[in-house]
């Protein structure tokens, strides 16, 4: 299965995936990756950490929780450490980036498939070492599944009924989620925690359109 939110970049991965691998289906945002991931189970999902109504960490986890056995392998534009050790801590065994060459794809869905981690090359050791780090993955796994999706929609501006509305809770659970999602990261105002949010790669960067 292939999660990509661009449609230029899915038609590219598909011509080049194609002739190799039996693909089961592709989808554009991560809620309907989840439904098609726990419905259809397939061996490997490459999915982007990018995508609208639920990025790639928050899908991961849930796909996760419901299929332990599933192989993820995030192909991204990221090469920030903190969205690597988010991957890696939701599930993922695989993390390539968009700027290698094809051949390092089906390298890594190889090591994938045969159970083994695959990280780009040009990610240093001194990246990998940090996920050893009990600390630094704590912080990133410190907010739930729910309150990771609330502050997406948070950082993306939106007001507490249209964030009770898309992910179906009432405002005074919103409300609840905010002020976790405050006291957790010790932080206040909206913009405060957007910037937390982007930089330290807790959530990845919202999607203009999206927001619109």
């Amino acid at each position: 299965m292939v999660a990509e939110t661009h449609p230029f970049m899915l038609e590219g991965m598909l011509a080049f995936l194609e002739p190799r691998f039996e693909i089961v289906a592709t989808v554009t945002n991560g809620r309907t990756l989840v439904e098609q991931a726990l419905l259809l189970n397939p061996d490997l999902i490459i999915l982007n950490d990018m995508m609208p109504l639920r990025n790639g960490v928050n899908a991961a986890i849930q796909i996760k929780e419901n299929l332990p056995a599933a192989k993820l392998l995030f192909f991204t534009i990221h090469a920030n450490p903190a969205y690597l050790e988010a991957a890696l801590s939701a599930g993922a065994t695989g993390y390539v980036l968009k700027s290698a060459h094809g051949e390092e794809l089906l390298v890594a869905i190889g090591r994938v498939l045969e159970g083994c981690i695959y990280v780009s090359p040009s990610l240093s050791n001194e990246r990998m070492e940090r996920l050893n780090d009990p600390r630094l993955v704590a912080a990133i796994l410190r907010l739930t599944l729910r309150e990771r999706e609330s502050l997406g929609l948070i950082a993306q501006g939106k007001a507490s009924k249209e964030i009770a509305y898309l992910l179906n809770i009432s405002t005074k659970t919103v409300a609840f989620h905010r002020e976790n999602i405050r006291r957790k990261l010790g932080l206040h105002s909206t913009a405060e925690l957007t910037r937390h949010a982007v930089e330290q790669g807790l959530i990845p960067r919202v999607m203009r359109d999206f927001a619109s």
